[in-house]
């Protein structure tokens, strides 16, 4: 074998390893999704994403990503509506683990990656007196936040979990990282994000009896 093709074979196999490893850090940046699963970020042991329970009210969404359009409207200064390239391509991304804990009783821990509900909203430009942000889902479902909330923290609208793109049963394309609140306020699927003076304003669980604050330190059952 010539020492040239020695050299290109070489050279593959370091991009396929490369391609292969967690090379994002904390923090924004493009990140190279692998084609597998990570189960170890920083230390910390993740849960798989086949660990979850499918619990969605209409079953599983198969959004197709070239039509795909999220809406950022409501108290905003200008509405926004973008495709998923546009979000992939404008928007600064992040990564933290975070565990999500479900009523049902069973939890996950997962790396989950994706864009700032926040940097949305200032590109939007909030309106004075909204003091709630709602998110609406493919299948009809929708959850509420406070604003606050989302001005305090890095709240994700994440694309990727564990390295990998999410699943359609996961939330393709983009799932609500709602960290420190139960998994009804997950939201999966999201299409529609609406800022909103409604600080009452009850989702599809909520609705039902479900806290509106959702928070994990207190009982979902807690009307508050």
């Amino acid at each position: 074998m010539r020492t040239a093709q020695i050299v290109v074979i070489l050279l593959i196999g370091v991009i396929a390893v490369l391609y292969a490893l967690d090379l994002a850090g904390d923090g924004q940046g493009v990140t190279d999704l692998a084609p597998a699963e990570v189960r170890e970020y920083q230390g910390e042991q993740l849960s798989s994403i086949t660990d979850f329970r499918e619990n969605s009210i209409r079953g599983p969404q198969y959004v197709n990503a070239s039509t795909y359009t999220l809406t950022v409207d409501g108290l905003v200064e200008d509405r926004e509506e973008y495709s998923y390239d546009a979000l992939m391509e404008r928007f600064p991304r992040y990564r933290k683990v975070v565990t999500l804990y479900c009523v049902e009783g069973w939890d996950v821990t997962i790396l989950w990656e994706g864009i700032r509900v926040e940097d949305l909203l200032l590109e939007a430009g909030v309106k004075p007196g909204a003091n709630t942000v709602i998110f609406y889902a493919a299948d009809g479902y929708s959850s509420s936040l406070p604003l606050a909330y989302i001005e305090d923290r890095d709240i994700l609208l994440a694309y990727a979990m564990n390295n990998v793109t999410l699943p359609a049963e996961r939330g393709f394309p983009f799932q609500l990282v709602a960290e420190d609140r139960w998994g009804y306020k997950w939201v999966k699927w999201v299409t529609r994000i609406e800022v909103s003076d409604d600080a009452n304003y009850r989702g599809y669980w909520e609705s039902r009896g479900y806290s509106n604050n959702g928070s994990l330190d207190r009982s979902f059952f807690d009307r508050g």
